[in-house]
């Protein structure tokens, strides 16, 4: 890994703890939204913002970034996403039904082209869920949302939330290259 300081461009607050992959990925990201004139945004549950900050360490690239939205509790993803209660008492909030409304959800509430939602288990999940269980969702303004569901086991919350942001930031790259 580099440090902050020797990355140029690279993601310098939380640069020390993050692998060089996740880095360039994100980089790369932002750099083809730019080139694309794509703005991006977030609404995270199991990674309470991480992603929304790595985008947002990045320098030179802030007008590709539109909002990021951590949508941690039920109530939140209900009042700032406009999922529906009854979507989550009946799916679960960790649930691809959930984790495409959230996606949807972030695209009617901001001025993005691309939305990204994750919502998972990423420590310790409730009797009879699976830890490390993560759901994620694209959607592209006027296009389709896209849904992958990812297994990391019982590894940890901090090595759940590297694997989902290195999803998260691939599955945001396909999203830019939807026709």
């Amino acid at each position: 890994m580099t440090s902050g300081a020797e990355a140029s461009g690279g993601a310098e607050t939380l640069s020390p703890i993050l692998p060089d992959d996740i880095e360039q990925a994100a980089a790369d990201l932002l750099e083809a939204a730019c080139a694309a004139e794509l703005t991006l945004a977030t609404a995270e549950s199991c990674t309470g913002g991480l992603l929304a900050s790595l985008l947002t360490d990045i320098e030179g690239a802030s007008h590709a970034f539109e909002r990021g939205l951590a949508v941690y509790s039920e109530a939140a993803k209900c009042e700032l996403l406009g999922v529906a209660r009854e979507r989550i008492d009946r799916c679960g909030a960790v649930s691809e039904e959930v984790a495409v409304a959230m996606a949807d959800g972030a695209i009617a509430h901001s001025h993005a082209d691309i939305a990204l939602a994750v919502t998972g288990y990423a420590g310790a999940a409730p009797d009879g869920e699976e830890a490390g269980l993560v759901h994620f969702a694209t959607a592209r303004r006027g296009g389709r949302t896209v849904h992958r569901v990812e297994h990391f086991g019982d590894a940890g919350r901090g090595p759940v939330r590297i694997g989902a942001l290195r999803v998260a930031l691939q599955m945001m790259r396909d999203a830019l290259e939807q026709d």
